[in-house]
């Protein structure tokens, strides 16, 4: 058990970093870890369904990515949607910054608005004399690490094909990703809806991960999905998304998920154990990430930086767009 950043680095060569998604959405690889003995087995995730078993139940995320990505006319910035409490009113993360004082006036999608506000942490509110189609102008806001612009199909494959279309994100469950319509009907399932926000890109930037802050991401668990998790024998969780959800919602006397909307700040870490996730499906994460450390906290850390050794050396996919790892 660590609690060093430095502790959870890995080497990673820079074009293993997938840019694009796989031809085909159940075409990635799997590498498949058994935390019983440690042993780890390359497939695909076509094979998914064959390693569950009766009385499993699969829980996924069905947050909806919006395009939040938007570029104004003038002057010009680059907005980062990341909350529209009215149509007309937009909290969004702006570069540069120092171009979008309090009372700058702005052009968005035709719309004309101002600044009418800088939040402390830096974001920006913005007040429109009418609401800019934000589907029509707005971008896929990619992950930083994948480097080109968005492209058509970025609007298909960076979305789950069980997104809901009410329900909106900045960054995609990408373990979801490799599931195709085909495969989701064969395997016993539920739904969660945990709204990713641009948190999930924040760096640990302390040593001691400890005094690292979590960002807050709201979810929705609805009756129905209580009750089948309830009912499950093994909860196998689809993303560190789902993850979140599982460990962070209220529970009631029984044990039983608490539905309803709730928010989380929970940091899943070493030597902290994973109550309520017995198998796990996730893409591989970044050096130094919280999210490689939730892996950590469910299989531990010397196992998980094995793991991900061994898909270097086999040259899996990494990242978001990349191949998939299933923790049994």
């Amino acid at each position: 058990m660590s609690l060093r950043l430095a502790d959870y680095q890995f080497d990673l060569p820079p074009e293993l970093i997938a840019s694009h998604p796989a031809p085909q959405r159940d075409g990635a690889r799997m590498l498949v870890l058994n935390r019983a003995d440690g042993s780890l087995r390359h497939a695909r995730f076509r094979d998914f369904p064959d390693y569950l078993q009766p009385g499993d139940l699969c829980v996924l995320n069905n947050a909806r990515v919006v395009p939040a990505r938007v570029f104004a006319e003038s002057p010009q910035l680059e907005l980062l949607v990341l909350q529209r409490p009215e149509p007309q009113r937009w909290i969004c993360l702006v570069k540069p910054g120092r171009r979008a004082r309090v009372g700058r006036e702005v052009v968005v999608g035709g719309q004309r608005g101002r600044v009418v506000a800088v939040l402390a942490d830096g974001e920006r509110v913005f007040e429109f004399e009418a609401a800019p189609d934000l589907e029509a102008i707005g971008h896929i806001p990619l992950p930083p690490y994948i480097d080109r612009p968005d492209e058509q199909s970025d609007r298909e494959r960076y979305q789950t094909v069980f997104a809901r279309a009410e329900a909106g994100a900045i960054a995609a469950p990408t373990a979801g990703l490799h599931f195709t319509p085909e495969i989701l009907q064969r395997v016993p399932h539920t739904f969660v809806t945990l709204q990713v926000g641009a948190g999930t890109f924040k760096p640990v930037a302390a040593e001691d991960i400890t005094q690292h802050a979590m960002h807050q991401e709201d979810y929705e668990v609805t009756a129905a999905t209580a009750d089948a998790v309830a009912a499950a024998r093994r909860v196998v969780a689809i993303g560190t998304t789902t993850v979140r959800v599982l460990e962070s919602c209220p529970r009631d006397a029984a044990g039983r998920l608490v539905p309803g909307a709730h928010s989380t700040r929970i940091f899943l870490h070493p030597p902290h154990a994973l109550r309520h996730t017995d198998a796990l499906l996730t893409n591989f994460h970044l050096p130094g990430s919280t999210l490689i450390m939730l892996v950590s906290a469910f299989v531990g850390r010397e196992r998980t930086l094995q793991a991900y050794a061994e898909a270097v050396r086999e040259r899996y996919r990494f990242f978001s767009y990349g191949d998939c790892m299933l923790i049994l």
